[in-house]
């Protein structure tokens, strides 16, 4: 269906008002100094078609939910092995925060920033389970929005999700907003998409705008992917393929 001009004009605006403050610092506020080490943003899909079921790494089935929780602890228990080793010269550094969805919108699920793996297994525990739309646009926003407002250099945000857009503004048109920003900052960041039981090509449009896309099927290759996205995309950044298949930019 076509939208009125005054319905496009909403969308335009609110797209321009979620670029424009993405890295706008409070008022009296200096900059603080560039630090190395990772900033990252999680955006777990609660909408409610998480609630359907796919193959386990069993031979079962489960909810994409619970396969996703899991995914989710494997990454967290990840993080933190990470970040408590040490290099030559220090410790290494990581922020990281939950974005999910909610009324029609992103919303915060564990504030960014100091890595806590406790905040995080915590709201893993209390989760009730998926409910609503896929505001993935208003999301995306929303995690950029924190990463690029942290003092470490490597800025990265990790959607896991199973549809497209159903409420909000477009992600493609949400990134070219706060790339656009992003870069009259001198700064940047980089997502990775994990299309679970979705085709991949449902993210073509954020692909060719430098989005890492990959897809997963079932329980057994969503953590492959996740592993190669974590592995070789945030922890070292390497540009390898994963093993077994999947999209990369």
């Amino acid at each position: 269906m076509k939208k009125s001009i005054s319905e496009l004009r909403v969308g335009i605006v609110a797209v321009a008002m979620v670029a424009m403050s993405v890295l706008a610092p409070a008022a009296g506020q200096a900059a603080t100094p560039s630090e190395e080490g990772i900033a990252l943003a999680i955006v777990y899909d609660t909408s409610g078609s998480m609630k359907e079921s796919v193959a386990n790494a069993t031979g079962g089935s489960s909810p994409k939910f619970i396969i996703a929780k899991r995914a989710l602890a494997a990454i967290v228990d990840r993080l933190q092995a990470f970040a408590q080793q040490t290099t030559a010269s220090s410790s290494r550094k990581i922020q990281a925060g939950l974005v999910v969805f909610g009324n029609g919108k992103g919303e915060i699920a564990v504030p960014f920033g100091p890595f806590n793996p406790e905040a995080l297994r915590a709201w893993m525990r209390r989760y009730p389970g998926p409910n609503g739309n896929t505001p993935l646009g208003d999301a995306l926003g929303l995690a950029v929005h924190n990463v690029l407002r942290s003092n470490l250099t490597r800025k990265h945000v990790l959607v896991v999700t199973d549809g497209m857009n159903t409420a909000g503004p477009d992600p493609a048109a949400v990134w070219r907003g706060l790339k656009t920003e992003a870069a009259r900052n001198h700064s940047d960041f980089t997502v990775h998409f994990v299309a679970f039981d979705v085709a991949a090509k449902v993210f073509e449009p954020l692909k060719k705008l430098g989005a890492t896309v990959v897809s997963a099927a079932d329980e057994t290759q969503l953590n492959t992917q996740l592993e190669f996205i974590l592995e070789k995309k945030i922890l070292l950044e390497e540009e390898e393929a994963p093993a077994g298949g999947g999209v990369k930019k």
